[in-house]
């Protein structure tokens, strides 16, 4: 079993991050696998970006000199998007990260969870066995996801708003908080909240 609760980045001293996992799509709904798959949001995780956008309003006219990137995938993009137009801002003045595109999960992406412990019962038991190592066929693990989370990280040089995924916010809150890995694949990941990391600490907004 993958463990440890090392902290394998850190936010330079002083930079603020919000990362912010994208809003909801059919898919999600559905409960399939999505990974890198290109789904668009549906029309309650618009309204989840647009209220994202109202309470980073309440920041202005600080937030508006913050760094904004997001993954490339149209959900992360979609939803930066319907933030910067809450915050009066160009909606199209944000940089694309690949870095922090969501966990590919190969042969599994685009199928119900619930169908999977029949179609593919080694692949189920596998995962079960160690989430964070377990890598699915053609795909990535939580473990190579944190590495270039981590990688992300680390370049950080102003503080930043991020649009990116579920399993990006859970490996950036193991790397820079030294969360134990063997939790980190359970971690909640609200697609209607704003996770704030500073100071090696975290909270929602």
């Amino acid at each position: 079993m993958s463990g440890g609760a090392a902290t394998t980045a850190s936010l330079k001293p002083g930079l603020t991050l919000y990362l912010i996992r994208h809003g909801e799509t059919d898919w999600n709904r559905e409960s399939r696998y999505q990974g890198q798959r290109d789904i668009p949001l549906n029309d309650t995780g618009r309204a989840q970006a647009r209220r994202h956008g109202g309470v980073l309003k309440t920041l202005m006219p600080a937030i508006a000199e913050f760094d904004f990137v997001a993954s490339p995938l149209q959900r992360a993009i979609e939803t930066m998007r319907l933030i910067r137009e809450g915050l009066g801002l160009d909606p199209d003045g944000f940089r694309i990260m690949p870095d922090i595109a969501e966990l590919s999960y190969g042969q599994w992406e685009g199928e119900l969870a619930g169908e999977l412990p029949l179609k593919d019962p080694e692949g189920v038991a596998a995962k079960a066995a160690d989430p964070y190592g377990w890598r699915p066929r053609n795909g990535e693990s939580y473990r190579d996801l944190e590495g270039r989370v981590s990688k992300w990280l680390g370049t950080l040089n102003q503080n930043t708003v991020a649009v990116g995924h579920g399993g990006v916010s859970r490996v950036a809150r193991g790397a820079l908080l030294g969360i134990d890995r063997t939790l980190v694949p359970f971690l909640e990941v609200p697609q209607d909240k704003i996770l704030k990391l500073a100071d090696a600490k975290m909270r929602w907004l």
